[in-house]
Parts: C-alpha cells; structure tokens; sequence
C-alpha cells in the first residue's frame, strides 16, 4: 500500500477528473467543536473512547490535490467494510469524528473527508449565516461527489477498507448529499440520511434537490426525520416519500414525532437521547440489510 498514487491511478479510480488543480484553503482538521456550536452540552455530550481503534486524521488524494479527512476503523482485522461519514454545515469537527469512532467500533472503517477545504474554514466562524454565506453555499455537488468518491478510493488502497461494501451517511447538509450520492455512485451499497433537506431552490453549484433524484437512486437509502423540525417541514418529507413509492425505490422515511432538527447532535440543545438511540440502531440494520455490514 501506498500514500499517494499518481495521475493516472487517480484517474482511473475517481473517473475522469472534472476539477483543476488548486490550493486548498483547509490543510488539516480543526480541534474540538465548531465555534458556531458552543457553548457544547456537557451534560449529554458523548466521548466515545479510540481504545482498540485506529484513529486520527488522514489525507485523501482527490482529482485536484490532497484534503484532510478523520479516519476510524478496529486495530486489527480486516479488510473492513466503509461508511462514508458526510459532515454537519459545522464541517468536521468533534462530534462528526466521534461518529466515525462509533462507526469503527462496530466493524467499519469510517472516513469523514472535509468536504469545505477548497471554500474554507468554518470552525472559528460563531454565525450559522456567515458560514453559509461565505463557505456552504460556495461549494459545488460536483465536487463533494467527486471528493466522497475519492475518500472510497482511498479506502479500499490504502486504509483497509472493503470497497464492495460501501455505504454512506450524513447529517443535516450531510443529509442532503446523502440523498445526491445515493443517485451518484452506482456501487454504493446503502445511504443512511439524517434530517437532510429535500427540496429547496438550486443554483448553479447545488443544482439538484433529493426529491429531484428520488428515481435514480442506485442504492437504498434511510431516511430519518424529525417531526418537530423547523426548517424541513413535514410536507416535504411526505413529497419526498411519495416521490420514492412512485418510483418503486426500496428506499425509506422514518419520522420520529416528537424530534427537532439535529436529534442526533448530543453536544447540541436540539439533542433526544431515544430518538437518537432509535435512530441509530436504525442505521446499523439498515447497513447490515443492505449488504454494507
């Protein structure tokens, strides 16, 4: 195994490369939470231990250069089936690094690639508007595919990972490219999607909707909702199970009535310990149903 592969590998791995050359504007992973996240909720935050894992930050060549990345997985054994883990608008940051050492705990080597570091850094930015406006809405689907694409390859060469068994899941902004990978990548074996917008208005870098691919799906994929969220109303959710039944896609929506948005986050006010359990256990039959674990 090898940490860099040449142009030609690259190629051959991602596809043809569709993004030139540049410099990265984020070189290595922030440390602790988002700024934007604090004060963090002490009283529930959950510390999952790296004891019998291997851990820490990686680099994932992609068509245009190098991004960082958190990579969990067991200590011994494999090769191990994967779970792409997509990142909260907060990019990734603790929370998202201790999903991944759930993850591995369970069998799976986990890789959350920063999906920001051409854009920038939002893990000193205190305001959910400006991290919008001057990093998230700046990046472009075609990009975090071709990145997610990458972080499989990478996988599969040089971490230990089953490339036959992928699977992917995302939380909030994750969520939606959840839904957009699952029509993206004909090997993906399931798609796990939490509290992701459904519809909403495109622009030229986000050009597409789940609901707009609902069809297309190449892999099944979980959707888990909250029924109290206010910013993806309950009608949507419902157009978006609708699209799925007519479509005949083995895909599915479970809404957990009493949930706002982010019931998973459990560093957040927004945070349910039952919804998030349920939830969770959810994700892992899902996976295994799915041929991923």
């Amino acid at each position: 195994m090898h940490d860099k592969w040449s142009g030609a590998e690259l190629d051959s791995l991602l596809g043809k490369a569709s993004l030139t050359r540049r410099d990265m504007l984020v070189t290595s992973l922030a440390v602790g939470f988002a700024a934007a996240t604090l004060p963090v909720r002490a009283d529930t935050v959950i510390t999952t231990p790296a004891d019998g894992l291997t851990a820490g930050e990686v680099k994932i060549p992609v068509s245009d250069g190098e991004i960082p990345a958190y990579r969990a997985m067991p200590a011994t054994g494999g090769p191990f089936p994967v779970v792409l883990v997509v990142q909260e608008i907060f990019g990734v940051h603790e929370h998202i690094k201790d999903v991944c050492r759930r993850f591995a705990h369970e069998g799976y080597l986990a890789v959350a690639p920063e999906l920001y570091a051409r854009q920038g850094d939002v893990s000193k930015l205190t305001d959910y508007r400006e991290i919008f406006a001057q990093v998230v809405s700046k990046v472009p689907d075609a990009q975090v595919m071709s990145d997610l694409d990458g972080a499989a390859a990478w996988a599969g060469q040089s971490s230990s990972g089953d490339v036959s068994r992928v699977g992917v899941t995302g939380f909030c902004w994750g969520g939606r490219i959840t839904w957009l990978y699952a029509a993206h990548n004909p090997k993906l074996k399931a798609g796990v999607a939490w509290y992701g917008r459904l519809l909403g208005e495109t622009t030229e870098l986000q050009p597409k909707y789940p609901i707009e691919v609902a069809a297309s799906l190449h892999a099944p994929v979980l959707g888990l909702y909250g029924g109290q969220d206010q910013g993806i109303p309950l009608a949507d959710v419902e157009k978006m199970r609708a699209a799925i039944e007519a479509a005949k896609q083995p895909s599915q929506i479970v809404v957990f009535p009493d949930a706002p948005h982010g019931f998973h986050a459990d560093y957040r006010p927004s945070f349910r310990a039952d919804a998030a359990k349920d939830a969770w256990d959810q994700c892992l039959a899902w996976f295994r149903k799915n041929g991923v674990g």
